[in-house]
């Protein structure tokens, strides 16, 4: 008896399709494949395992996800703990009857200026963008020319007259001043003597102005 050549075997995923030999005497059908069964247990593992794999990422996604989210919605999530500040640090703003507010930058500890008082003192005058207008003190070369007046509301300006009442020699102010307190006339101080920074002061009167005074005397 002679033997066919075993043709390759074939797997459709549910079963082995093994070609056998035949014997040419053999009534058989030749090459006719035998249908092998085999077990579903080594494809079900690998199932498994590219569920669990798939599962494993979605999961790991969804924590990105939503620590993503954390932050975005709590920003503050990403800082470390509140810094506790002295209260001595802390600027309160006041605010008076005339509609000036101010800031209290330094507490002086010399003579507390009243109304009526001589008084001597420094400034910078800005818009309320920031933009420059006026200053007793070079910016360049850091020297000052500061102005006398007394705190009557006829010759100072009555936002900046409020300011200094209160203030202890040594002390440092910021404030916003409203126009209907500040500049109503040309006659009121403290203004530039020269006449370019004058006529910038006076074109911003009707404007709410930022001043920074720094009382320097009592006289």
């Amino acid at each position: 008896m002679e033997a066919y050549p075993t043709k390759a075997n074939k797997f459709n995923g549910t079963h082995l399709l093994i070609s056998k030999p035949c014997q040419r005497n053999s009534g058989e059908m030749d090459g006719q494949p035998t249908k092998v069964y085999v077990r579903a247990s080594t494809r079900s593992n690998h199932a498994s395992q590219a569920i669990n794999i798939v599962s494993t990422r979605r999961l790991l996604l969804a924590r990105v996800n939503l620590g993503v989210g954390i932050l975005y919605m709590c920003p503050a999530a990403l800082a470390g703990p509140p810094v506790e500040r002295n209260e001595a640090e802390v600027f309160r703003t006041k605010k008076l009857n005339s509609g000036v507010r101010f800031q209290d930058i330094i507490e002086g500890e010399g003579l507390e200026a009243r109304e009526g008082d001589l008084v001597e003192f420094n400034y910078v005058c800005r818009r309320s963008n920031g933009y420059f207008v006026h200053s007793t003190v070079d910016q360049f070369s850091g020297e000052n020319n500061p102005v006398v007046l007394p705190l009557d509301e006829k010759q100072i300006i009555k936002g900046l007259k409020e300011v200094l009442v209160g203030m202890k020699v040594g002390g440092k102010r910021r404030a916003s001043v409203p126009p209907n307190v500040g500049y109503i006339n040309e006659d009121l101080k403290p203004i530039p003597d020269e006449f370019g920074p004058r006529r910038s002061l006076l074109s911003h009167a009707n404007e709410t102005l930022i001043f920074e005074v720094q009382l320097l005397k009592v006289l």
